[in-house]
């Protein structure tokens, strides 16, 4: 099977909004639709089938949050060694050769990716471009509008 790396904080994010799903929206969507199944005909009730709608949401993610957490690799930064190289965690602060501007990202898993927080999925080009680099190395991202030019700065496990 193949393992999926997340970090933990990623992981504790996708546990706390499962208990959520569980232990609170489930059962109000289940006393949602006793309620909606006690004011009669089913065919016609809206209330009803919006509950049902509901669920089958609820379900969905239930399932796919478990099935994401299965395959999940949790990788604790804080226990990794720094090195200096670029990976899984990293946070890192690059320069652009054109426009002299600054940028850091965190390398995280696909689930946890979020740019305008700075948190970028593992398998983006530029965080692959990255990969085993150091501070001081050059990297070349093959993004749509072309290729950009970057200066590592700086690389931290944090």
């Amino acid at each position: 099977m193949h393992k999926v790396p997340m970090t933990v904080e990623g992981a504790d994010s996708l546990r706390k909004e499962l208990t959520e799903l569980k232990s609170v929206v489930r059962p109000k969507i289940s006393s949602a639709i006793a309620e909606a199944r006690a004011h009669g005909d089913l065919k016609e009730n809206a209330e009803y089938h919006a509950a049902r709608e509901q669920q089958s949401f609820c379900e969905g993610r239930i399932t796919e949050i478990e099935n994401k957490l299965s395959v999940a690799e949790v990788i604790d930064i804080t226990k990794i060694e720094a090195t200096g190289r670029v990976i899984f965690g990293s946070t890192i602060t690059l320069i652009n050769l054109d426009t002299e501007k600054s940028v850091t990202y965190q390398i995280v898993g696909e689930d946890e990716a979020d740019v305008p927080a700075g948190k970028i999925s593992v398998i983006s080009p530029i965080a692959r471009a990255m990969m085993g680099k150091q501070e001081g190395d050059e990297v070349v991202v093959n993004a749509p509008g072309g290729d950009l030019e970057f200066e590592i700065n700086s690389v931290k496990l944090i």
